[in-house]
């Protein structure tokens, strides 16, 4: 970064902080994957695929609602279903989440040697 103006270098170190500050935490990016890449889910399917406790995933996903990452309906049905979709604006991270998987998947690989 030696040859980039100083505004611009805290231009992206800030961009880098929103980043975070939207998908912080160890479950963000586990939810929005498993929305971005497997469709719509319910509550339980979503606690049951994730491994998130019911109250941790209530709260994750309360937080991806209001950022406009997830958008939440309740269906008409007895007993109430309440049905979790990624939106098209989580969409544009489909891209940073399938490199995170790679990464993922590749370091695995070389710590463990399998």
């Amino acid at each position: 970064m030696k040859d980039r103006p100083e505004n611009e270098c805290n231009n992206v170190h800030s961009a880098i902080q929103d980043t975070l500050y939207v998908v912080n935490g160890k479950w963000k990016l586990v939810i929005l994957s498993i929305l971005v890449n497997n469709g719509t889910k319910r509550f339980g399917e979503l606690a049951r695929e994730s491994g998130i406790s019911p109250r941790i995933l209530s709260k994750e996903l309360h937080e991806l609602e209001l950022n406009q990452l997830v958008s939440r309906e309740v269906c008409n049905t007895k007993p109430v279903t309440v049905e979790y979709s990624s939106t098209p604006y989580s969409e544009t991270l489909k891209e940073v989440l399938d490199a995170m998987i790679r990464w993922g998947q590749n370091h695995r690989k070389k710590i463990t040697g399998k």
